[in-house]
């Protein structure tokens, strides 16, 4: 990626390819920073390791994390990426076969059966297996409700826990509608119809249109936000809304870490331990919120966008930490902030993962998407003309 002084002389930031690039490593960087703390407090984080964390750090409880509770069998940690750029991947290889704007049927039709039937290596579990084996149950329901339920596709989410797992993975949505975050919003409600209901389906929508909107040319922290608050609805959008005018009064995520987690609490339905989730967590609600898109917009307005900084004050944040940082970690690659190569290349290395080759294939289904928009936009201008529609010539 280039340097921050090099996108100061192109009009409107970076172009396509570095934003894409950026959202995508970004993304699995904040995945890989924010697994072996994720379910702990800021200060069991503090305590656990003699500080904040400021980068790539081992397991939490070291050589003993294969039978260690309440995360074995997984290798968090040491720059694993987890779940979420599995699923951010898989998404991918989806718009790669179809090169077109995706819907909850292709997520039947192609992300279930490569979940299902191509062995990957699975970093967390140190070996090549097929996705589904180191998937959460909530993403696993893709697979009993597409493939042994026979469930129409668009109504597949309903029933599941209602919790951030199709947000995570859709910033790829948000990049193949880049700087148009309406399309964004509705492409993304579609396709998570498939894996979630209620605000977890909305947040979906919502953290797709953060990214397609941070794609915009001249796009800042504050943008985004405003693009999200006139897209999101209920208890989503009131949860951004509130926690980014908290974030909006700190610089620094050490001082904002306490002050954005009382601001979407009366959202959030896990509550305060999160090993120990409430009676009502994670069930549909018109009045709540999952925590971690919130969050990380919340950590992107405290950091004015900074990539290290967003991503940093996501992981130290705690809870479920490494979806807050793919998605600030998303947010900020795509407005065009560099990705710091020395995180990059060690999360590429120990995941044993080309980061950076998922966002070649992504740059030119991108592309190719555009021009059938153009096409598509076009017939509809022709066709209308023919009828005689406002501006056309009599």
């Amino acid at each position: 990626m280039t340097s921050p002084s090099a996108h100061l002389t192109r009009p409107g930031g970076p172009p396509l390819d570095e934003r894409i690039t950026g959202a995508l490593v970004g993304a699995a960087v904040g995945d890989a920073l924010g697994g072996p703390v994720e379910g702990y407090s800021p200060e069991q984080i503090t305590e656990r390791h003699g500080g904040r964390v400021h980068g790539v750090v081992g397991p939490w409880h070291g050589d003993a994390w294969r039978t260690a509770r309440p995360v074995a069998p997984y290798h968090k940690g040491d720059g694993h990426v987890t779940d979420d750029t599995l699923m951010t991947h898989a998404l991918v290889r989806v718009y790669a076969t179809v090169r077109d704007h995706l819907d909850a049927y292709a997520v039947a039709a192609h992300l279930v059966p490569d979940l299902m039937t191509n062995p990957r290596w699975i970093p967390e579990l140190e070996a090549e297996t097929i996705p589904l084996h180191r998937i959460f149950l909530a993403e696993k329901w893709l697979v009993a409700r597409l493939h042994y339920g026979h469930v129409d596709p668009r109504e597949a989410g309903t029933g599941n826990i209602v919790n951030c797992g199709a947000a995570m993975y859709m910033a790829p949505v948000g990049l193949v509608n880049a700087a148009h975050p309406a399309a964004a919003y509705a492409e993304a409600l579609d396709v998570a119809g498939a894996h979630q209901s209620s605000y977890g389906r909305e947040a979906a929508g919502v953290f797709a249109a953060a990214v397609a909107a941070a794609c915009a040319p001249g796009a800042t922290a504050d943008s985004v936000v405003a693009a999200c608050l006139a897209l999101a609805k209920d208890g989503t959008r009131e949860a951004i809304e509130k926690v980014c005018e908290v974030a909006a009064r700190h610089s620094d995520f050490e001082s904002a870490l306490r002050p954005l987690r009382e601001a979407v609490a009366p959202y959030d339905t896990v509550g305060p331990d999160y090993r120990s989730p409430s009676l009502g967590a994670r069930r549909p609600s018109r009045l709540h919120a999952i925590e971690e898109l919130p969050v990380a917009l919340g950590m992107l307005v405290v950091a004015g966008g900074d990539f290290r900084h967003a991503v940093l004050g996501a992981v130290n944040y705690g809870r479920d930490c490494d979806s807050i940082a793919t998605m600030a970690g998303a947010v900020s690659g795509a407005l065009g902030l560099p990705v710091p190569e020395e995180w990059a290349k060690t999360v590429a290395e120990a995941s044993r993962l080309d980061l950076w080759e998922p966002a070649v294939t992504l740059t030119g289904v991108t592309r190719e998407v555009f021009a059938r928009d153009v096409d598509r936009r076009r017939a509809h201008e022709r066709a209308f003309a023919e009828l005689g529609g406002p501006g056309c010539s009599d």
